[in-house]
This record gives C-alpha cells, sequence and structure tokens, in this order.
C-alpha cells in the first residue's frame, strides 16, 4: 500500500484517533465507551509524556485508519527498559493489507533503535487472526503466566 504511512501521533491526530479508538474499544472489545475526555487525557498524556509511551498511526489519504500504543516500563531481570504493546488496531475495511504488519513492525524498529530489551504483548485467546500475525512476526508464547484483578 504504497500511499500509506505510519508515523507518531501529533496533536492533530486526536478528534480522528479517538474514533478509532472507540471502535477498537466499543466494537470490537465490546467494552463501554469512555469518556472522550478520558480518551483525550490518555493520548495527551502520551504526547506530553513521550517516556511513559507513544503511538503510532497508520495514515491513508489524510484518514487515519488504523494505530498501535506502546507503553514503556522496566525489566528487573534484563536491567533495561521494555516495552508493553497495549494496542494494534486496523479498521475492518483496511485489513489483510499488511497494515498491521507495518505497525507491528514501526513499534519493533522504535525499540530495537532505542535499546529495549524487548517487545511484550497480549492477545485474547480467540483472537486467532492476530495470534497468527504475531507468529508471523517472530513472536513466541511467553513462558510466564498472565494472571490479571480488577
Amino acid at each position: 500500500m504504497d500511499n500509506m504511512n505510519i508515523r507518531p501521533v501529533t496533536k492533530n491526530d486526536i478528534p480522528q484517533l479517538l474514533d478509532l479508538m472507540c471502535q477498537y474499544i466499543v466494537d470490537f472489545y465490546k467494552r463501554p465507551r469512555p469518556s472522550k475526555d478520558s480518551l483525550s487525557n490518555l493520548v495527551n498524556n502520551l504526547i506530553d509524556n513521550p517516556r511513559e509511551g507513544l503511538q503510532f498511526v497508520a495514515e491513508k489519504d489524510n484518514e487515519l485508519i488504523g494505530f498501535a500504543t506502546l507503553y514503556f516500563t522496566y525489566s528487573t531481570l534484563n536491567v533495561k527498559r521494555q516495552a508493553i504493546l497495549n494496542d494494534l488496531f486496523v479498521i475492518p475495511e483496511m485489513r489483510r493489507k499488511k497494515i498491521g504488519e507495518r505497525l507491528f513492525l514501526t513499534c519493533l524498529s522504535y525499540i530495537r533503535e532505542n535499546n529495549f530489551v524487548g517487545m511484550v504483548w497480549e492477545t485474547a485467546k480467540d483472537n486467532y487472526v492476530a495470534q497468527s500475525l504475531y507468529k508471523k512476526m517472530g513472536g513466541i508464547q511467553s513462558e510466564w503466566i498472565h494472571y490479571e484483578i480488577n
């Protein structure tokens, strides 16, 4: 897809990005719609505090068609910074065009260029499309078991 660009998010992207994030949260994951203010605060916080994380967007013809979110933490075992790929989303009509791959590779390039120990992520057990992409990209299932508490 030649006329598609992947780049870091800017403040000008916020209105379109909020719409994309709502599609991801509400339509894809079937979660309650967050308030516009809370989503806007999240995006602005990442733009204003790049040591906490960053977002990349996929843009085609001045329209955002996908995004990826990295959050940054530390690995005590490796004594280095580590990235968490928290989100990778492409709008349904643009899937199967390697946009997800390009977003993933952009994130991977970023962490390698900035000397992170690595990147970790998770996906739903039944999200076989994502699992296929992650295996294709060289990802391996962790030996660690993921737990959560709400």
